[in-house]
């Protein structure tokens, strides 16, 4: 459970990068739809970890790695738009599989 200013932190972090992907989608993203889910900081706020959904393109791996590549990029322009944060914190990037463990559950209980 983090602080409330860690909450407000990773929401304007997500927000923030759910329209940097938006914007930028067809170069960074390979022309796939992210949805970024969540956004957890750390307590001392220099790391970020973003948890994604990708559909509608390439394999979620290869939009993941060609993200991944892109991070430094990325960190820049969210730090630019984030301009009351003396720092931007580390952005590191994974795929949100909560979707596909739910699915997965859901047919395992129907069996």
């Amino acid at each position: 459970m983090g602080t409330i200013r860690q909450s407000r932190i990773e929401e304007v972090i997500r927000e923030e990068l759910a329209m940097y992907f938006q914007r930028n989608a067809r170069e960074i993203c390979l022309g796939a739809m992210v949805t970024v889910t969540t956004v957890r900081v750390t307590p001392d706020l220099s790391l970020a970890r973003v948890y994604m959904s990708v559909f509608a393109g390439p394999p979620k791996e290869e939009v993941l790695a060609h993200i991944q590549l892109n991070s430094s990029k990325i960190r820049g322009e969210v730090g630019r738009r984030l301009k009351s944060m003396k720092r931007c914190p580390g952005l590191t990037f994974h795929i949100d599989d909560s979707l596909d463990y739910a699915m997965e559950i859901d047919e395992l209980l129907k069996k």
